[in-house]
């Protein structure tokens, strides 16, 4: 078999250009040729143009073994991904793929709708094509395989349908054919989750850990706002010293979380609600929330874990005065006193929310989230939040300078991460504490 190859990804589409849409298939793609062994060297966007996407995947197929392509296949007449492939694998004529039209007509009769001939139309493919069915839409995955001669080495290029979900369900078919021709190597990520510290204070925490690292481990820092800074140890086939990648990998794990303690909240690749149900559903307990600057974002983020209802009663988005003090019991001297974005008001909502919903844990966010509303005392990107339990209530405060929806995340993840190290705390009994939130 050939030797691990080297990819590039193509999406088509003026819609990815102009940021009507994000690309979001690069990285699903991308992520599944990595770990199947494969290294991708290049994500190029070319709008609905036959030249540029042409030159495009003429352009990858001279660099690199696997060309991936994904956009273009829809029945509408924009689409014009099929033509250029008509054209690069040397086709003489059009041929329909069974296979492919029953599950168009499968697909069409579940929706209680005719199958008409732009939708047959789908099922045609370019007769030096070999086609991979689509078990999840209509258009199919179309195979061109190139010999030596073309490109100075044997190259393949695989067409996947731009739907975000139907080209993430190809790739496991598109990984078994590559599989066919190349011998893939065996690569071993670890994922440690850190929140609480920003990805420059991280790096310097961590410089003397990382300049010791072995050179075949490769570092990665992946910084979301919903989820803090990831840290990505890889290793690509087996060291030639015949280091165990696992062991290796789980020793310099235990190493970086001495070095950043509480910062970890996971060594996998894990959301902190994730994390959070974990912990609830582990213990028995519940826990729930009223936002006011969140605008429920908390509550989204904690019910998008699957079971979340075991532990998760409901929610409150108090965004006005009256209904903090009406619905949450918020004494209205308190929010007279001290103003709504404070500790003391955060400290009622979380109080007066676990009493509603009788839930063991709540955490509560009042904040200015911007552009508007800041004062000197109470500048824009402030958050409180307050954490409640039978052992007491909590407050802290966190100070960001991003954008309204940039603070809206950050407040949200900060809020979840408090609330992650009180449950720790009081389910392990180790104590934990806040880290405070930086300017991002």
């Amino acid at each position: 078999m050939a030797a691990t190859p080297y990819a590039s990804i193509c999406t088509i589409g003026d819609e990815i250009l102009i940021g009507q849409i994000v690309d979001t298939n690069s990285a699903v793609i991308a992520r599944a040729l990595g770990q199947a062994g494969v290294r991708v060297t290049e994500t190029v966007s070319v709008g609905d143009s036959g030249k540029a996407i042409r030159n495009a995947i003429v352009d990858a197929l001279k660099k690199n073994d696997i060309v991936i392509v994904t956009g273009g296949l829809g029945p509408t007449k924009d689409d014009v991904t099929k033509s250029v492939l008509y054209e690069l694998s040397g086709s003489s004529g059009y041929v329909t793929d069974k296979r492919q039209l029953d599950i168009i007509h499968s697909i069409l009769a579940s929706r209680g709708l005719d199958v008409l001939g732009i939708n047959r139309q789908q099922a045609s493919v370019p007769d030096r094509c070999e086609v991979i069915p689509n078990r999840l839409g209509t258009a199919p995955v179309m195979v061109v395989r190139f010999p030596e001669a073309e490109y100075g080495h044997k190259a393949v290029l695989y067409s996947l349908p731009g739907v975000p979900h139907e080209a993430s369900g190809a790739m496991e078919d598109v990984v078994a054919d590559i599989r066919t021709s190349y011998s893939l190597d065996r690569i071993w990520h670890k994922t440690i989750m850190t929140y609480g510290i920003a990805e420059s204070a991280l790096s310097e925490k961590i410089g003397g850990w990382e300049e010791e690292l072995p050179a075949y481990i490769h570092l990665a820092y992946l910084p979301d706002p919903l989820k803090g800074v990831a840290l990505r140890m890889s290793i690509y086939g087996k060291p030639d010293d015949g280091t165990d990648p696992v062991r290796i990998l789980g020793e310099q794990t235990s190493r970086l979380r001495g070095i950043l303690g509480e910062a970890v909240y996971a060594e996998e690749e894990k959301t902190l609600q994730e994390v959070i149900g974990d912990l609830l559903r582990a213990s028995g307990k519940t826990v729930s929330t009223a936002e006011s600057c969140t605008g429920g974002m908390i509550a989204s983020l904690l019910t998008s874990v699957p079971g979340a209802s075991e532990y998760y009663p409901g929610s409150v988005v108090s965004y006005s005065n009256s209904v903090k003090e009406n619905i949450l019991g918020v004494p209205e001297e308190i929010i007279e006193k001290y103003g709504a974005v404070s500790p003391e008001c955060v400290a009622a909502m979380a109080e007066g929310i676990r009493k509603l919903t009788g839930s063991d844990f709540s955490v509560a966010t009042s904040g200015i989230a911007g552009p508007g509303g800041g004062s000197e005392g109470k500048p824009v990107g402030l958050v409180w939040v307050g954490i409640s339990s039978d052992a007491g209530t909590r407050t802290v405060q966190f100070r960001f300078s991003n954008d309204r929806q940039r603070n809206i995340e950050r407040f949200a993840a900060s809020a979840l991460n408090a609330l992650r190290c009180v449950i720790a705390e009081e389910v392990s009994g180790h104590q934990q504490s806040f880290m405070e939130g930086k300017s991002a």
